[in-house]
């Protein structure tokens, strides 16, 4: 059977070219032969140069998502299980194993899915229709390689349920990908134990990326008064718990989360030290200003303000406020800690937008470090958006 060969226009490329793995709909010139959404396609330059392979979907203005840079690679059996492999072995090297992101998509050069693995579980997230089609080879890949190192996956949930999916013209879905088995699953992170619920949880569950983060504040909470806001399923306040604090308040808006959180802390044995509320941030904030509340370490993980360009600018209104008000609340010497999870609210203006909050309140701040995702989520430099979450703590000082 002929392979479709697409062929991009003239100058364009420029990301695929610097290590991306996405080609839009308006880089392409022409589509040689007959496809179907999803089918793998091969990549030629304007000149006829050999570019790789990929999967096309005329749905999706990401029109092609890279595999593989070799011309001739086939995408077989072989193929998925050494990606699968690598991105194991690569966890192995950098991150606790026991509950991490195994695969994260393009930064594992399987673009539009992720796996995340919860003790003996496995979710899976499928974004993309080419992808998709091969999920449940990547899987069954997972389990063999997993099994060579004597663990034994007990079940798999699929959380394909984000709107992305409709872009690319799929329904959304969630269900077992084989025998069910019980969605809330044990985990330990840090020294904290935790029930997840890969079923109805926020995203696959849990947030696996912030593992690193939540351990670099523990050494600041040892006898400390803490807030955490946003605090989901509490694994900040947990963490502050676990590390000796004297007490902690955790927020959030959604009731199941907190109860939820009132859960894991009861199980961590931190229910008389670490509670939980159910209110908006935004409201209760200013209340406790009002009442003279300081803590010594306050902690900011908000959910993502921004999903696309368009709205970057009242995003940056939403951080601005949020610092602005978790500033007030910490006592001259404390501590803040506040992140961004949205690829669009860069670096750069992140770290603009909170400068510009502490201006505003009269407040210093000093830097005690920077930090990002935790490496089982790694970024791809060539794929920006791989690099999203920005995460600093600081030292609070009134300016004197």
């Amino acid at each position: 059977m002929a392979e479709t060969i697409v062929t991009l226009k003239k100058g364009e490329g420029r990301s695929l070219k610097a290590g991306g793995l996405w080609i839009y709909d308006n880089e392409i010139d022409s589509i040689l032969g007959s496809f179907q959404n999803g089918d793998i396609v091969v990549v030629h330059d304007f000149d006829g140069y050999g570019m790789g392979r990929g999967f096309i979907n005329l749905n999706s203005k990401i029109r092609i998502r890279m595999l593989t840079r070799e011309q001739d690679q086939q995408i077989d059996r072989d193929f998925l299980k050494r990606r699968v492999r690598e991105a194991w072995e690569y966890r192995q090297k950098t991150v606790d194993t026991s509950s991490c992101r195994v695969i994260f998509g393009e930064a594992d050069f399987l673009p539009g899915i992720v796996i995340d693995k919860f003790s003996d579980v496995l979710v899976v997230e499928s974004l993309a229709l080419g992808i998709d089609r091969l999920k449940l080879e990547i899987v069954t890949c997972l389990k063999e390689v997993l099994a060579q190192e004597g663990i034994v996956i007990q079940g798999v949930y699929e959380r394909s349920d984000a709107k992305v999916r409709l872009r690319e013209g799929m329904a959304c879905f969630k269900g077992f990908i084989g025998e069910p088995f019980d969605t809330n699953v044990e985990i330990m992170e840090n020294g904290v134990r935790y029930l997840v619920d890969v079923k109805d949880g926020q995203k696959t569950g849990f947030f696996l990326d912030q593992k690193y983060n939540r351990l670099a504040i523990q050494k600041l909470c040892k006898g400390a008064v803490v807030l955490d806001c946003f605090t989901h399923t509490g694994s900040f306040a947990l963490n502050a718990g676990i590390a000796g604090a004297k007490s902690v308040l955790g927020v959030d808006a959604s009731e199941l989360a907190v109860a939820q959180a009132s859960k894991n802390a009861a199980l961590n044995g931190l229910q008389d030290v670490v509670k939980f509320q159910c209110a908006d941030v935004f409201d209760l904030l200013p209340s406790l200003e009002a009442a003279g509340t300081q803590y010594d370490v306050v902690i900011l993980d908000p959910p993502a303000f921004t999903k696309s360009r368009n709205s970057v600018k009242n995003a940056v209104k939403g951080y601005r406020e949020i610092n602005m008000r978790g500033m007030k609340l910490v006592r001259d010497g404390g501590f803040l800690a506040t992140c961004s999870c949205s690829h669009f609210m860069d670096y750069e203006l992140f770290t603009q937008t909170i400068a510009q909050a502490a201006k505003s309140v009269h407040c210093r701040l000093r830097q005690v470090e920077y930090r990002t995702q935790s490496a089982d989520h790694p970024i791809l430099w060539s794929a920006e958006e791989s690099y999203y979450l920005k995460f600093y703590i600081f030292q609070v000082r009134r300016e004197r």
